[in-house]
């Protein structure tokens, strides 16, 4: 696909863009300012119709978080969650629970009564991010959305992707700081001279032994819980264990998977009883030292 501004004679601001961004999937884009980033995140996410070409199979909830999120909007910040929640075909109260939730989340809780023209930038860029995952999308596109937010809101931010991908979804971002979430990335694309390539892959820029890792393991012990039939965010491997003669199951998952297969494991039915967190080696799944 291709887009060009400024009709028939204008510039082409991309053109010959061939991708596939496959679920379960986490994808980062990067090129120098003006490079098209933007633009093709616009276009993958529906906001832009491409000038040639075309997308499909784009997932029915689609998300996405702009570099400038529009704050002078008639609502409150609670407000407008739910109202963009009914939008996604969620319930009023299933739309408020989540709203309540994330804002909660990412630490603007205090917020939700608050008109979004009186919040600071911060404050409105947690709202964007909130809005972006209350209703579960497929496929989430994060245009610089960790820009103005907290440390703490960052990282909550960066688990919220990993849960996402572990969901199942499509996650593609821009973010100015090559740190974010590096050697998570199972695709990396550079946008150069109106062109999209594949950059080098994750395991040749950060040392990944893998898809959705940095080389990193965690090892998590607990008991009480049920196997579900689906798959388990990161897909852990798992053996039979035991902790003070209690039969446990040690999960062993890539580090950017650890929190959301802690959350998986605390919220499902039985709840899962956790025994021990620790950090193993890449080769033997032994605890590091």
């Amino acid at each position: 696909m291709g887009r060009r501004y400024g009709g028939p004679g204008g510039s082409w601001a991309l053109r010959g863009v061939d991708l596939e961004l496959p679920p379960r999937t986490l994808v980062r884009v990067e090129g120098a300012n003006g490079s098209g980033k933007s633009t093709l995140l616009r276009l993958i996410a529906g906001i832009d119709a491409p000038t040639e070409g075309r997308v499909t199979g784009r997932p029915r909830r689609t998300a996405y978080v702009p570099e400038r999120f529009p704050a002078a909007l008639p609502f409150t910040a609670a407000g407008y969650l739910v109202h963009l929640g009914r939008v996604q075909g969620l319930g009023r109260a299933v739309a408020a629970a989540r709203a309540a939730e994330w804002l909660d989340r990412f630490g603007a809780a205090q917020h939700a009564r608050t008109p979004l023209h009186e919040l600071s930038k911060g404050s409105s860029q947690k709202v964007a991010v909130a809005q972006a995952l209350l209703a579960d999308p497929g496929l989430l596109v994060l245009d610089e959305a960790w820009t103005g937010l907290d440390t703490a809101a960052r990282a909550e931010l960066d688990r919220a992707v990993g849960e996402r991908v572990a969901a199942g979804a499509t996650v593609v971002f821009v973010d100015h700081d090559p740190r974010r979430l590096a050697g998570a990335a199972h695709a990396v694309y550079a946008v150069t001279g109106t062109r999209v390539r594949a950059a080098a892959p994750p395991a040749d820029r950060t040392g990944s032994t893998g898809p959705g890792g940095d080389g990193r393991l965690v090892r998590i012990t607990a008991s009480g819980g049920r196997l579900p039939d689906a798959g388990l965010p990161g897909a852990p491997a798992h053996t039979a264990s035991t902790d003070g003669g209690v039969a446990c199951v040690t999960f062993t998952v890539g580090a950017a998977h650890s929190d959301a297969l802690l959350r998986e494991l605390l919220t499902a039915r039985p709840p899962w009883h956790i025994h021990a967190v620790a950090p193993a080696s890449a080769d033997t799944g032994s605890p590091a030292r």
